[in-house]
């Protein structure tokens, strides 16, 4: 279990546990039927306060392969689906936070200190495959791919930071979503690539790496079909 490749269930684990908890676990049964299909790849936009970092850690505990989530799932919605079985536990997750790598990363440097970051977790995990080569991270999980038949879960919080942060900044933007589009796009080793932000994904010519994501307003009322239910614990 690592901090960005399968970090495992415990920021689920702490929301079922809390007073107040909205089972928004139908969410799985909506992206189940996107993965592996060419449907593959969501971008949610919402406020800010709407639960996307939630979802993102029900997400994250339900598709990775570094942890047993079966008994937290138990009582919730998405336990009487027919593919709950099918992807629990079944993938390696990559977990992203962009402002995290936004703020730490000296300047301009956001893309090549979120390789390093995830790249030192695929090492550990994947040592004997990668030892010897000196890769970039596409690469590495094509590699691993290649050799092992695993695919991957891509969970990305706040995508849009730097667009939102750095707008001025048009050369770094750019190399952002190159970056990005490279990471996903077409890759043989992406099972989902579910991502959040405040912006909505624009299909322009200003920005052709991301036109194969799947663009969700919030304002859908039927987004992704889940219906809340308020549980209240003691």
């Amino acid at each position: 279990m690592g901090f960005y490749l399968n970090p495992g269930n415990k920021g689920f684990w702490e929301s079922i546990r809390s007073k107040i908890y909205v089972d928004k676990t139908g969410i799985i049964a909506c992206t189940n039927e996107l993965v592996n299909t060419e449907q593959k790849y969501i971008c949610i936009s919402r406020p800010r306060r709407f639960g996307k970092t939630m979802a993102l850690e029900t997400l994250t505990a339900y598709y990775s392969r570094g942890c047993d989530s079966a008994d937290l799932f138990k009582g919730f919605q998405i336990e009487n689906n027919g593919s709950f079985q099918e992807h629990l536990n079944q993938y390696d997750v990559i977990c992203l936070n962009m402002q995290q790598f936004l703020i730490e990363a000296p300047s301009g440097q956001l893309t090549a200190y979120l390789e390093q970051e995830v790249l030192e977790e695929l090492f550990e995990e994947y040592g004997a495959i990668l030892k010897g080569r000196k890769m970039g991270l596409a690469a590495a999980l094509r590699r691993i791919y290649v050799k092992t038949g695993r695919r991957f879960v891509f969970l990305v919080d706040e995508w849009d930071c730097v667009m939102r942060e750095r707008q001025e900044l048009e050369a770094f933007q750019r190399q952002y979503l190159d970056f990005l589009g490279n990471l996903l796009k077409d890759q043989p080793y992406v099972a989902l690539a579910y991502m959040t932000g405040i912006l909505p994904v624009k299909n322009t010519a200003s920005i052709p790496p991301l036109i194969c994501l799947w663009s969700i307003p919030w304002q859908t009322k039927a987004v992704l079909r889940n219906i809340p239910v308020l549980r209240s614990r003691k």
